[in-house]
């Protein structure tokens, strides 16, 4: 597989210009990733990272051979974040390991594979509350018993404080020279919202219920005392600031305010977090605390209780990254609609092009047209299931047949449209390579 090779990173105007003379042999649609912009947006996720190592996202770039030759393009790019079980088992049958799946999961079926495997491949599952603990254990009951000779005289000690990056104890003894059950990994998710004025507004995602360090710790000490779990880590992801842009564009008073919101959460978060670390510490060893996006990179990292950051969507530099005010990613995956029909003047219609990205509802979810400059949606049709109108005078100097270069307003879920990725290097396409959907996978 190719490295991540470095090459100079020119201008985003070059750099469309450039990819549409690169690909000018494909039919559209399809999607491309420019290399040189997406090394760049790697180097510079590093950079802001500051020495702590990132974990990258899995559903941000949905892509096996670049999740690969990112985690083998610089040490600091260390483990993967993956989005559900099955997929984590899928990645690990591929090889990869130290995979922590971001979110709870209820299929049956896939933990009764991951208890069955002969190794559990460094698959942490996320967890914050004892219903989903008893889930596991009822799922995981009666599969076959895997793990690892426990030797004899070497019992394993649960609970004893240890630093955060110690090795975390394996569970009840068995007896000398019997193949133990695998304790099933966990990692507890702490809610990392804002909630000011005594908790009368809570800004942040809906996610965990676990919000104060003693309700962490209690978590902790309910996994602690099952012989089928080990914990190993914690996670908090401070969605009001890495997933909110603190540059709205045309509102600068907006903007002020936001700022001002995220300076307050991230100090307050930072005090709690490390008193969560604290408190679940006295339960049991963390191998990591896991924390951070994107949009919090520099600010997260700067956490002393924080030991990895997660990232991911800054690598393919969706739209709605244009918005931060801390750093500026190039866009490095677009996608390219064929120009099918000219209705009117000023007037152009795409194939393809309803690729719009999860979240609220409105415009910013919207794929953006970037290339050629000139050309908007139509605010009455948007991006359409089969086609697109676009308006705008450059309309009319495209031709039937002519192409149109378009940003998606998310990472990874372009992929979920597109079945193989075209990776331009310089001016010439160098590989293609399937996504998710290309390889025939579908996780969410």
């Amino acid at each position: 597989m190719r490295a991540l090779s470095s090459a100079a990173v020119p201008s985003p105007a070059e750099a469309l210009a450039r990819l549409d003379r690169a690909t000018a042999a494909l039919d559209p649609p399809f999607a491309a990733v420019d290399l040189g912009a997406f090394r760049s947006n790697a180097q510079d996720l590093l950079r802001r990272a500051g020495g702590r190592p990132i974990r990258l996202a899995s559903k941000s770039i949905r892509c096996r051979a670049l999740l690969e030759r990112t985690l083998a393009s610089d040490p600091g790019f260390q483990g993967t974040l993956a989005f559900t079980l099955p997929e984590a088992l899928w990645l690990a049958d591929a090889g990869l390991r130290d995979l922590v799946v971001a979110y709870p999961t209820a299929d049956r079926g896939a933990l009764r594979a991951l208890a069955a495997r002969p190794d559990d491949a460094g698959i942490t599952l996320m967890v914050d509350d004892v219903a989903q603990l008893d889930l596991i254990e009822r799922a995981i009951e009666g599969a076959a018993p895997v793990g690892a000779t426990t030797p004899a005289g070497a019992p394993a000690p649960v609970g004893a404080p240890a630093p955060v990056g110690a090795p975390a104890p394996v569970g009840a003894p068995a007896p000398a020279g019997a193949a133990a059950p695998r304790p099933i990994r966990l990692c507890i998710e702490a809610d990392a919202g804002w909630w000011p004025f005594g908790g009368r507004v809570r800004l942040g995602v809906k996610r965990s219920p676990l919000h104060e360090p003693a309700q962490v710790a209690a978590l902790a000490r309910a996994i602690t005392a099952r012989p089928a779990f080990r914990l190993v880590g914690l996670m908090a992801y401070e969605a009001q600031i890495a997933g909110v842009g603190d540059r709205p564009p045309g509102n600068p008073l907006m903007g002020l305010a936001l700022r001002g919101m995220q300076r307050a959460s991230a100090r307050e978060l930072a005090t709690r977090r490390a008193a969560i670390v604290a408190a679940v510490q006295q339960v049991a060893p963390l191998e990591f605390v896991n924390g951070g996006g994107t949009g919090s990179v520099e600010l997260t990292a700067a956490e002393p209780a924080v030991t990895e950051i997660a990232a991911g969507s800054g690598l393919y530099a969706p739209t709605l990254f244009d918005a931060y005010s801390r750093f500026r990613p190039l866009p490095a995956a677009l996608f390219v609609l064929p120009v099918v029909r000219r209705p009117a003047r000023g007037v152009v219609t795409a194939l393809g092009g309803g690729y719009l990205a999860s979240g609220p509802a409105d415009g910013a979810r919207l794929p953006r047209p970037v290339l050629p400059a000139g050309l908007r949606l139509d605010g009455r049709e948007g991006a359409g299931e089969v086609q697109t109108p676009l308006l705008g005078a450059a309309a009319d100097g495209l031709r039937v047949g002519d192409r149109v270069w378009f940003r998606h307003a998310k990472a990874g879920e372009l992929c979920e449209r597109f079945g193989e990725l075209h990776l331009v290097e310089g001016d010439r396409v160098v590989e293609t390579v399937p996504t998710y959907r290309g390889e025939g996978r579908c996780f969410l």
